[in-house]
């Protein structure tokens, strides 16, 4: 056996929940059930070194993820992404500036990590098909591994996610049905169209197990700093939030095992024309409130209601963090300018991390000196570049007939 799994608990209402069962939300509560192991265990016999000894990859944290057996792993070979040091002078002379891009992996996103733990883990308990509402990158991944398990995948897209993405999902198998509204709406419709056909939800933090995969992002973080060199700030692109929710257990975690002493503080960043996690956070509200009227779609940035919102706020606050707002308009300029001066494709999730950045320095949330980590969750070259230079051209040529 892999795992120190050890259960599944709720912060919501304490409760345990044994862990070997295809299940999703707390049976008590109907909160979020999150992955707890046998950390005084895994102390006694896990060592950094152990870890870095191994291929890389998100498997080499194999006994702080949930699959038992190695032959139910589902993997489509998730190689450790990469770290590059950015001088910025004009923006950000006095910072340590990084960033981290998870647009390398097999789906072109974060949310193969998420994917490749959560399909094994519903592989290894006997799920033969999910479901998951999607603005088109968990969908894609979904469909991919799920594809590798031989597990059925429906996704139920909302009507602005990219026609590229949504002809991902098919070319991977997955049955794709396109819905009006948000996520919300299409988790609606989903939720009315799966009862009795024995699948299992994967929608984000519905489930234990997405999360534990984004945990895998804070753990490559401390393979690739070391305990003393992590970075003091981690900036990250926001919808549901999940990504901040596991970095923050990854190194809660390794705080646990001893192995670090500091977390790095945690700045969530949404658009400003949706922003609910941002706004609970400046409010000092234990949980987001939906975000309402009307919401122009940025990918996976526009969740106008995220569910278990609680452990998104709670990770960012323990953390010491906090949050930014950025237009739209900004964000866009900012992915056109990133690509043009750094050759990085962001797509909109990660280029409003550079977005963020004047308002950041602005705001003196972060200190001269410190080390800063941006976060791309994503990239999708074959999708993200289309639609860039398509917006480019508009923009150019709204600058030459003086329209822009």
């Amino acid at each position: 056996m892999l795992s120190f799994l050890s259960g599944l608990e709720c912060r919501a209402c304490c409760t345990v929940v044994e862990a070997d069962q295809l299940i999703g939300v707390c049976p008590t509560c109907g909160h979020t059930l999150l992955a707890t192991y046998s950390l005084e265990r895994a102390r006694s016999v896990l060592t950094p070194a152990r870890w870095t000894e191994r291929p890389g990859g998100m498997w080499r944290y194999r006994e702080l993820l949930p699959v038992r057996f190695p032959e139910d792993i589902v993997t489509l070979g998730e190689a450790e992404t990469p770290v590059l040091r950015l001088n910025l002078p004009e923006i950000a002379p006095d910072l340590d500036l990084w960033v981290k891009n998870d647009g390398t992996l097999p789906t072109g996103a974060f949310k193969a990590r998420e994917m490749s733990v959560a399909i094994s883990r519903a592989y290894e308990l006997g799920a033969r098909a999910v479901f998951l509402p999607s603005t088109g990158n968990a969908g894609v991944a979904a469909a991919a591994y799920g594809a590798r398990a031989r597990i059925e995948v429906r996704v139920y897209l909302t009507e602005d996610t990219s026609p590229e993405l949504a002809k991902a999902c098919r070319a991977f198998g997955a049955r794709v049905r396109t819905i009006r509204g948000t996520i919300a709406d299409a988790r609606t419709v989903a939720l009315e169209h799966e009862p009795g056909r024995g699948s299992v939800e994967l929608s984000t933090m519905r489930e234990p197990y997405r999360l534990e995969g984004t945990k895998t992002m804070g753990f490559e973080l401390f393979d690739r700093f070391g305990p003393e060199g992590l970075p003091d700030v981690i900036v990250y692109p926001t919808g549901g939030g999940l990504g901040l929710a596991g970095m923050f257990k990854a190194f809660t975690e390794l705080k646990a095992l001893g192995w670090i002493e500091a977390i790095p503080r945690l700045i969530s960043v949404q658009s400003a024309e949706c922003a609910p996690i941002v706004r609970a956070l400046r409010n000092g509200s234990a949980r987001a409130e939906p975000w309402t009227g009307p919401v122009e779609f940025l990918g996976g940035l526009t969740v106008p209601t995220p569910f278990a919102s609680e452990r998104v706020l709670e990770a960012v606050r323990w953390s010491g963090g906090t949050g930014v707002t950025v237009p739209i308009a900004t964000i866009h300029a900012a992915e056109r300018l990133v690509a043009r001066a750094m050759g990085l494709v962001t797509g909109v999730e990660g280029a409003a991390t550079f977005a963020a950045l004047p308002t950041i320095l602005k705001e003196r949330l972060v200190r001269p000196g410190e080390r800063v980590l941006l976060y791309l969750t994503g990239a999708g070259v074959s999708v993200s570049v289309p639609r860039m230079a398509e917006r480019t051209e508009l923009a150019g040529a709204a600058a030459r007939d003086g329209t822009g």
